[in-house]
């Protein structure tokens, strides 16, 4: 959360500024490349890309601000956080709840597999409970918001939090970047089925919103980002349930953790997951009558839908450039050769073990959805 003192500062919104100049710059320059400088008729490059790529050389040639580093902070949480809200009004509820239900069984799968190998192999490898703890919840759930969560409830030490954090920075924006290419080779045909694989086994909501929009963008295939949106979003949920569990199976002293009745529950539930399903209901109601709420026909309905998908995706676009923005090799030098080999063990885990679950079983449980 921003504070007042922080918001006063110009060196903040000159942080947000910035990370809207390098989104621009992005789509201005994916498209000239594409287009002008390769020849193809739609650029192949797409703009999320180019926006990450151009904040990571600014970050590391530039020495940024800290509080320059604040506007860029809230555009990669809260304005991304807005962006997916946004993005509920693509879907109606009926499609969303076919998603979820998809998308479910395999959440679960990767959560139980990841949190219980990964957890073992950290500690074959003589890593602390903590740090093992750590990277198996930020890969198998939700990268660092589920750190954070649980690090308190096991005692983690900071330097372990800042450890898996990199970890799960690392590989999660080579999947970004990898996994739309990976799953469109493996599921040409099939989008549903890509944006399934994106939404369970990558790391952050960022990192899952940033691939469905380029598999968008490069495969002009939308569905593909919705899955993925949805499948994420299940993911986060599962933190009510999963992260009191890891908190007593990592804690140093569980005799002590079990007694401990401060979870606070309600506090567990990501606001964007309940903004993203009244997103979905308005839509939903949107589409009931000829006019839209007494007010629009459904021709100027379906202009308002596609204004507000608009600013969703150059929400996510500007949340895209922020993280280039703010990610620093250097930091990744840091985080020594055990976490970092079981951050990528864990990351093929959770990849292997979705893809896997995905080629075997996905098919049947949509026509058992009826999607």
């Amino acid at each position: 959360m921003v504070n007042k003192t922080t918001m006063k500062n110009p060196l903040f919104w000159m942080g947000i500024g910035l990370a809207v100049i390098v989104a621009i710059s992005a789509t201005i320059l994916s498209k000239w490349i594409g287009e002008n400088l390769l020849g193809f008729s739609r650029s192949p490059i797409s703009a999320i890309m180019m926006a990450i790529f151009l904040g990571m050389v600014i970050a590391n040639i530039v020495s940024l601000n800290k509080n320059l580093i604040e506007g860029l902070r809230f555009c990669s949480t809260t304005i991304l956080r807005f962006g997916i809200v946004l993005l509920g009004i693509r879907l109606s509820l009926f499609v969303a709840g076919k998603f979820t239900l998809i998308a479910l069984p395999f959440v679960l799968i990767a959560i139980t597999i990841g949190l219980t190998i990964v957890g073992l192999v950290g500690k074959y490898m003589g890593l602390s409970k903590q740090l093992s703890g750590l990277i198996a919840v930020g890969t198998s759930i939700c990268g660092a918001t589920a750190i954070i969560a649980i690090a308190p409830q096991i005692k983690a030490k900071e330097a372990e939090v800042s450890y898996a954090i990199a970890c799960i920075t690392i590989f999660g924006l080579v999947a970004m970047f990898l996994y739309p290419i990976f799953s469109y080779e493996l599921f040409p045909e099939k989008p549903v089925l890509a944006g399934l694989f994106l939404g369970t086994s990558i790391h952050e909501t960022a990192q899952v919103a940033g691939a469905g929009m380029i598999y968008e963008a490069q495969y002009s295939t939308p569905v593909a980002l919705d899955v993925a949106t949805v499948t994420k979003l299940v993911r986060n949920l599962c933190m009510i349930i999963v992260i009191p569990f890891v908190g007593f199976l990592y804690s140093s002293d569980r005799k002590r953790h079990a007694n401990k009745n401060n979870i606070r529950w309600f506090s567990m539930i990501p606001w964007f997951i309940v903004g993203f399903a009244l997103m979905s209901a308005f839509r939903t109601l949107g589409d009931l009558a000829a006019t839209s709420f007494g007010i629009l026909d459904q021709q100027q309905w379906g202009e308002f839908v596609s204004s507000i998908k608009n600013i969703a995706e150059q929400c996510l676009l500007v949340a895209m450039a922020a993280i280039g923005l703010t990610t620093l090799f250097s930091n990744m030098y840091q985080i020594g050769i055990k976490p970092f080999i079981l951050g990528f063990f864990a990351a093929l885990l959770v990849g292997g073990i979705s893809l896997a679950s995905i080629i075997f079983f996905a098919d049947y449980v949509i026509k058992i959805i009826g999607f």
